[in-house]
Parts: structure tokens; C-alpha cells; sequence
């Protein structure tokens, strides 16, 4: 079992999806967790995934990434709580299925500055405070959820500014990693591929449904959100610095680089 009793974890989106089952795992590895759920209408969501935790060993916060004044209270109010934070996972996100060639102009302005706002713009912003924290003490580990088609692109042109935000924000976590890792911050990306959940279950609806997407994959299986959540437990205790800077691929072996 990883031990997280001393860390302060902020995990965004953290109601739902890879999310929720990151939380339960790391409230049992016993770290101290900053749920971030959307809005008020997601926060019995983010209750009953944390339900088993004590009061003291967990703080909700709201913050839509679409206004970047609640992106940067999200982070106000998380440090407030213990004073500091070890370790930010970035794990919030959007998926619109429009942007793409055949969209008119509407639509396309549209979805593209949904997307870079909500899957660049916010986590970004939330890195660059991390950073500036980090430094000002002895480090700590940033953990971004990326996904496979930041670096092998996408086929149905309708997720083009969802595979561009990934491989944005990408490039900016890697950048970090390369840029602050004298000061002991430690960066990893995880690419997952199709995992279980409404966010895959809506792409595949696009892709000829969920058994014409699992024959696709090598296990013939999609990837549970709680592999994924144990990943992101080990990274953060931060005991494999020099993996810093690493995309993690996990898809089952389907796409191998």
C-alpha cells in the first residue's frame, strides 16, 4: 500500500470518472485531499467520493475553469487550508465534439476556445501557481492527465481542438519538468487511452459504439479508471524523481511508441 499520510493533495475534477476513483485511492493511502469539483451541482458527487473520509483529511472547492478568477481561488483556497501543497494532479477536463473541418465558423470559435480555455488556459494557470509554490519550499509533483491523442493524433476531425488542447498542455507540463527540475519539482504525464468512462463512453458513440471501439483495443478491454488512480498514488509520493518529465502510456498495450 502507498503511504500518503503527510502529503496535501489538489485533485481536479475530482466528481466523477478517473476523478472519483483517484480520490477514493488516495484518501486511502491516507493523504490529505482537496476535492475540486465544477459547481454546486457537482458537489454531492464530490461528497460521496469522499464520504469515507474524515472531516479533517479532506476540504471541497468549486471553481469552473471556464472564469480564470475561479481557477486562481481554487488554488487560494486550497493552499489556505494546511498552508501548503505537495502535489497538484491535474485531471480535469472537457470534451466537445465540434471544431472540427466540416463545422461552420460558429462552431468552430466556439469549441476551440472552449477547449483551450477549460484543457490549457486553467491547468496551466494552476501549474504556473504550483511552481511559484513549490519553489518557495523543498518541491513537489505535478501529475498531468493527458491522453494518447496528444501524441497520435485523432481520426474524427470533430475532437481536432480536444486532441490540440492535450498535446498543448502537454508541452507546457513537459517544459516545466525540463525547466524547474533543479528545483525539485517533479512532473509526470499520464496518456491514457480509452478508459471507463462518460467521457470515452460519448467518444465512442462517435466512433460506431462501444463494441466497435473495444475491438480496436489490444486487451479487447477498456482501461478502469482505478489503474489510472493507483498510477497517479504511486507518482505522488515522488520517490522516482528522474522519471520526471515522462509521458506514462497506459492503454493496454493497443498503442506503443
Amino acid at each position: 500500500m502507498v503511504d500518503l499520510s503527510n502529503r496535501v493533495i489538489l485533485l481536479t475534477g475530482a466528481s466523477q470518472g478517473i476523478g472519483a476513483a483517484t480520490a477514493g485511492i488516495l484518501g486511502e493511502a491516507g493523504a490529505q485531499l482537496i476535492v475540486h469539483h465544477r459547481s454546486a451541482t457537482e458537489r454531492n458527487d464530490a461528497e460521496t467520493v469522499v464520504r469515507d473520509l474524515a472531516e479533517t483529511d479532506r476540504l471541497l472547492v468549486s471553481g469552473d475553469f471556464n472564469d480564470d478568477r475561479q481557477t486562481e481561488r481554487i488554488w487560494t483556497d486550497a493552499v489556505k487550508w494546511r498552508g501548503h501543497i505537495d502535489v497538484l494532479v491535474l485531471n480535469a477536463a472537457m470534451m466537445w465534439p465540434h471544431g472540427g473541418v466540416d463545422d461552420d465558423e460558429e462552431i468552430w470559435n466556439e469549441s476551440w476556445q472552449r477547449h483551450l480555455q477549460v484543457n490549457v488556459q486553467a491547468p496551466a494557470r494552476l501549474m504556473r501557481a504550483a511552481v511559484r509554490h513549490f519553489r518557495q519550499g523543498n518541491g513537489g509533483v505535478i501529475i498531468l492527465i493527458s491522453s494518447w491523442v496528444a501524441h497520435r493524433g485523432v481520426t474524427n476531425s470533430s475532437m481536432l481542438p480536444y486532441a490540440a488542447s492535450k498535446g498543448a498542455i502537454k508541452a507546457v507540463a513537459q517544459s516545466i519538468a525540463r525547466a524547474y527540475a533543479a528545483d525539485n519539482v517533479l512532473t509526470y504525464i499520464i496518456a491514457p487511452g480509452i478508459v471507463r468512462t462518460k467521457m470515452s463512453t460519448d467518444f465512442a458513440a462517435l466512433q460506431g459504439g462501444e463494441e466497435a471501439v473495444t475491438r480496436t483495443l489490444a486487451m479487447r478491454e477498456w482501461v478502469p479508471p482505478e489503474e489510472i488512480g493507483n498510477l497517479i498514488a504511486f507518482l505522488a509520493t515522488g520517490t522516482v524523481r528522474h522519471l520526471s518529465g515522462a509521458t506514462l502510456d497506459v492503454n493496454g498495450a493497443t498503442y506503443i511508441r
